[in-house]
């Protein structure tokens, strides 16, 4: 049997002095933490045979995969799957008491959680994440692929291949900045999900 792992990397910590929901908004980049973060995680993989390596279009992941670039040797490949999920309430503060979700006016989009009904349902965000997923599987068949992502696309790829209902409670998601989930396929079957934070001293 082929053993592959393809690990999903959060991207890390964003410059949003607003601290606004900035979705895919384009422009958003790494804070100085960020960056720090984005290279602690890639050095984490300097004895890792990895031959792939693919990131979201959008600013925060390709910076977060730069020092991937430095550790692996290998070109960023842009993969549109791996982006953020779609948001409705996108350019929006919605924490705190200064929070748009108190103002009348946006309650009809959150009238349903399990779809969610303020943006791309739960299930194409994952039938595209899996996409990336078994493309870069392929790509790195015997080895291991990388792919820099967002939290909500990679909660559902840990859900799904949890067996868990991809409807949740975003307070109990597991995918702190800068982390890694792995996937370990044997031949075409997922056999092992395992989560580390390797940036999370900073």
């Amino acid at each position: 049997m082929t053993h592959t792992l393809v690990h999903l990397v959060r991207h890390g910590e964003v410059h949003n002095p607003e601290k606004i929901l900035y979705g895919c908004i384009p422009g958003y980049h790494l804070s100085a933490r960020g960056h720090a973060q984005a290279a602690t995680t890639a050095r984490a993989f300097t004895t890792h045979d990895v031959i792939h390596l693919a990131a979201s279009p959008l600013q925060r992941a390709q910076e977060t995969a730069q020092p991937f670039t430095e550790i692996t040797g290998l070109p960023i490949t842009t993969d549109e799957d791996l982006i953020e999920a779609g948001n409705q309430l996108e350019g929006l503060k919605i924490k705190g008491i200064n929070s748009a979700l108190w103002n009348p006016t946006y309650w009809p989009l959150l009238k349903d959680p399990t779809e969610p009904s303020w943006g791309e349902p739960y299930s194409d965000i994952l039938e595209r994440m899996w996409r990336a997923i078994l493309n870069a599987r392929d790509a790195a068949e015997g080895h291991e692929a990388i792919l820099i992502s967002h939290q909500l696309p990679i909660v559902c790829v840990q859900r799904f291949a949890q067996g868990l209902p991809l409807s949740h409670n975003p307070a109990s998601r597991q995918c702190n900045l800068a982390s890694v989930t792995s996937l370990g396929f044997e031949d075409n079957i997922l056999t092992d999900i395992y989560y580390t934070e390797p940036a999370q001293e900073l």
